[in-house]
């Protein structure tokens, strides 16, 4: 695969206005990048200015802290599949998971890949908050509610992706599932690292730093 098809380009700040998403979305047409990574007011914007690319619209449910009903992330990933997005990063209930919950979090990723459909459903399980268990198991949770990816973090919380928990991630879902790194990736040594510790694909607003 080609190296740029590795990026989700990302900006998900709460200050970026339309002229950041614009730049965001001309930067990965011209690296050709897999996707853009928004907030879900953005979507739209994102979509007017990818079209006759192959980049795709990824947006962000339940962001940054996971802590929203599966009612309200139900109803937040059908409205963004609605207004264009083709790829859903969504967070677990981390709370939940540590409570050992694991009907409720495989039960809510399972009614978020339904409204997704056929759409990419990446599940963000905000690894600097979990032990190695709490890791493992998330994981296990997500291929079993029939998750297409496992992500290591937000970026919003006290840590981001590192190698050793890709590896883990790796290790604790089959090859029907894939591991996205997140978080603090800044570095062509970074991204090397995170590509070769499993990861398929690499969330960052670097991206034209990592592959230039």
């Amino acid at each position: 695969m080609k190296l740029s098809k590795y990026i989700d380009h990302t900006q998900l700040k709460p200050e970026a206005n339309k002229a950041k998403i614009k730049m965001l979305c001309a930067e990965a047409a011209e690296y050709d990048f897999a996707s853009v990574c928004v907030n879900p007011c953005w979507i739209e914007t994102a979509r007017e200015a990818l079209k006759g690319t192959d980049v795709k619209v990824c947006t962000v449910i339940g962001f940054p802290l996971g802590a929203m009903t599966t009612a309200a992330k139900v109803f937040e990933t059908k409205d963004a599949i609605e207004k264009g997005a083709e790829e859903i990063d969504m967070v677990i209930n981390v709370g939940m998971l540590k409570d050992g919950e694991d009907d409720y979090i495989v039960n809510e990723i399972k009614a978020i890949k339904e409204a997704c459909g056929d759409h990419i459903l990446k599940v963000i399980i905000e690894a600097c908050l979990l032990t190695d268990e709490e890791k493992a198991r998330a994981c296990k949770d997500a291929e079993k509610a029939g998750a297409d990816f496992v992500k290591t973090s937000t970026g919003f919380s006290t840590g981001g992706a590192t190698v050793e928990d890709v590896k883990l991630m790796r290790a604790s879902v089959s090859e029907n599932v894939k591991v996205k790194a997140a978080g603090g990736i800044r570095d062509k040594e970074t991204f090397e690292a995170m590509i070769e510790a499993g990861a398929e694909r690499i969330g960052t607003s670097s991206g034209a730093k990592l592959i230039g």
